[in-house]
């Protein structure tokens, strides 16, 4: 059975690189999340997730200058959270046209 469309994500390494990208901007998320809580930045917890967001924010922290730290957090790692899923997702769309 021949196949009309282009399924993206229906490949594994399409998937895959969907997963990492969903990960990533999961991390991102969670970090907001803490910041934006004021979670004890001491904690453990707090320090793993942030040690794992602050590089995968890439260029974005610092980004726009922002007054308030938290609203500075929660664009500029947004917009990170929302470059790896697009990023990850073209990535994989192009990956689906390859086959």
């Amino acid at each position: 059975m021949a196949r009309t469309g282009i399924h993206p994500r229906g490949t594994t390494a399409g998937r895959i690189i969907t997963g990492i990208g969903s990960v990533f901007a999961l991390i991102e998320v969670l970090h907001i999340l803490l910041v934006v809580l004021e979670a004890n930045a001491a904690n453990g917890f707090a320090t793993f997730v942030r040690s794992l967001a602050e590089p995968l924010a890439l260029f974005f922290p610092g980004l726009f200058p922002i007054d308030e730290p938290r609203l500075a957090v929660l664009v500029n790692y947004g917009l990170a959270a929302v470059f790896w899923l697009v990023v990850t997702g073209l990535l994989a769309r192009v990956l689906g046209r390859t086959r």
